[in-house]
């Protein structure tokens, strides 16, 4: 067994489908730690009837996008884990936590967020390539699921036998989210990636799994061996819920396919494919992640593995 296993697969595989599938609220134990750590998964359920049932609670999944808001004063003593920036590939990002306690006068309480759905299907691969090459530039086409709008989705006279080339806000998220994500921590702040990202977002008519067309230029001159290789031996937190390769890379030219690839690591891996040079950037390749778990219930749990293994919770 990779990491301790903070999560059983059973308890796992019922808070993704209590996040992602708006069940009310579910309150599990973790059983495989010493002191039994209690959370709760909470999806649009109204303050007033719950905010009691909070009291011994040492931290709360949740899907809203401002939930400090949505339960005043929770965040102040309640861990709040929400999918919607933290990323396993920049894991030492979570030493925001102290900078936000003290800005938002915090005690014990802090929020941590996932990436955006997309960002996390392209973000680990630009990662894995800046740390070697240096990214200098990208320009990112990305297909996204209906899953990714939320329930009830998009309308079906919409999406059938179409693709509808805009995502209220998302373009702006990917490209800055992205940098974020690969930027430094320093001095209670980020500084972003010094590199320009271009992007544009679809969406199409696959029910899970977000794909990515990404063109890049890098600093740093690499062979196709040596990208190849940098995405490959990208290293995973080891932690439970971290698949055994955080990046696969399939060299058969028709894939990744969402039907086939999106549960690769139990959804949790980033699959890699037609990784080749390109006529005007250097490389070319395409990404894929399954949106629903690695790009959201999934890397909040990876969250709380992570905080736990930090022991900040």
């Amino acid at each position: 067994m990779r990491g301790r296993q903070f999560f059983q697969t059973g308890v796992v595989r019922r808070i993704i489908d209590g996040l992602v599938c708006n069940k009310l609220l579910t309150r599990f134990f973790c059983l495989e730690v010493k002191i039994p750590i209690r959370f709760v998964v909470a999806n649009k359920i109204r303050p007033s009837k719950i905010a009691g049932r909070f009291r011994n609670v040492e931290f709360v999944f949740c899907r809203w996008s401002k939930p400090g808001g949505i339960f005043p004063g929770i965040g102040a003593n309640v861990a709040m884990l929400k999918f919607s920036r933290q990323d396993e590939s920049e894991a030492d990002h979570i030493g925001l936590i102290d900078a936000q306690r003290e800005r938002r006068g915090f005690d014990k309480g802090f929020i941590v967020t996932n990436p955006n759905c997309a960002v996390i299907s392209i973000a680990p691969p630009l990662a894995a390539l800046h740390r070697k090459f240096t990214v200098e530039s990208a320009v990112v086409t990305t297909l996204q699921a209906i899953s990714g709008a939320g329930y009830p989705g998009v309308a079906s006279l919409d999406i059938f036998d179409n693709v509808v080339p805009y995502i209220a806000g998302e373009e702006p998220k990917v490209e800055t989210e992205s940098q974020k994500i690969l930027g430094k921590l320093s001095e209670g702040a980020i500084t972003y990636a010094d590199f320009a990202l271009s992007a544009q977002c679809f969406r199409v008519p696959v029910i899970d799994g977000h794909t990515a067309s990404v063109r890049v230029d890098l600093k740093e001159k690499a062979t196709l061996e040596d990208v190849v290789e940098a995405l490959v031996s990208f290293p995973s937190l080891n932690l439970h819920s971290s698949p055994e390769r955080f990046i696969e890379v399939t060299d058969e030219p028709s894939r990744p396919q969402p039907r086939l690839d999106r549960e690769n690591g139990n959804g949790m891996t980033i699959t890699v494919g037609r990784v080749f040079p390109d006529n005007i950037f250097d490389y070319r390749f395409i990404t894929l992640s399954h949106n629903t778990v690695r790009g959201a219930a999934g890397a909040a749990i990876l969250n709380a593995e992570l905080l736990i293994d930090r022991r900040i919770i």
